[in-house]
This record gives structure tokens, sequence and C-alpha cells, in this order.
């Protein structure tokens, strides 16, 4: 599906995997998406602690995507049990938008 892009005016597909991977208007062809910044979505991520059925869920909101990645890269590096969960977690901004703790009747949600 080609489109021409409303900044520069070339004709890009907009369902390519390249403009899938840096989002944008539907009119933006991803290099101005890229130049410009214009894209505003949440990235967000689920991180698990835990295995089976008391796993503990928590969703993640995070301003960028290289934070999102950051982030759960340094997750994946720290898992285990007993782990007090270092390595520079606590160093990257992040806002929690939903937990949910198996073994806890209540959710706690932030809006």
């Amino acid at each position: 599906m080609l489109r021409d892009c409303k900044h520069c005016e070339d004709e890009f597909d907009c369902q390519s995997a390249e403009k899938k991977r840096v989002g944008g208007y539907i009119d933006e062809c991803p290099d101005c998406v890229e130049e410009l910044g214009t894209e505003t979505h949440v990235r967000y991520r689920g991180c698990v602690s835990g295995e089976s059925k008391q796993a503990c869920i928590s969703i993640l909101a995070f301003d960028s995507e290289s934070d999102a990645d950051s982030y759960q890269k340094k997750w994946e590096a720290n898992r285990g049990w007993n782990n007090q969960r270092k390595g520079g977690l606590n160093d990257i901004k992040f806002k929690t938008v939903t937990v949910n703790n198996a073994g806890d009747s209540k959710r706690k949600t932030e809006q």
C-alpha cells in the first residue's frame, strides 16, 4: 500500500517492516518519523517475576523504545530466586501501569 509522505513527498509502503518498527502517522515515511521524532505512543513492556501460577506480572510504560529495550535486557539479566534486582534497573525512568500478584486477590492499577 503506497502513500506519499506529507513532509518530504516521497512515496513509501505504509505496511513495510520499517514503517511498523518506527510508527508515526500513516502519511509519514519512516525516515521522516525518525528525523522529526513524530512518534509519541507509549512504549509498554511486561515483566514477569517467578514462574508457574505464582508469577507476578508487571506492565511498565517507558518514554522511549531504547529505555524499554534497555530495561528489558537488564531485567532478564537479573532474574532468579532471591535476586535484589541490581544492575541499573532503577536508573531507567518508567511508570508502573499495573501489577498482578498471583497470590494476591487485589490488583494495583495506576491511571
